[in-house]
């Protein structure tokens, strides 16, 4: 599986930090699942309530 640019900078920056595989892997699923929530688009192109229309409900189960 080619994996992005993107999620490998995060990969050596969460390793550089020295956290755990486990955290690692948790990141890596929550940020692609963020990505694929918002149909690929970059954030930039987004606006504020859409961002927030994933984190709220989130929220709420924490």
């Amino acid at each position: 599986m080619a994996s992005s640019p993107f999620l490998n900078e995060v990969r050596t920056s969460i390793r550089v930090r020295g956290m755990s595989i486990r955290t690692e892997k948790t990141y890596i699923y929550w940020i692609r699942f963020f990505i694929r929530y918002n149909h690929c688009r970059h954030p930039t192109e987004m606006a504020a309530a859409e961002i927030v229309g994933l984190t709220s409900p989130l929220d709420a189960i924490a």
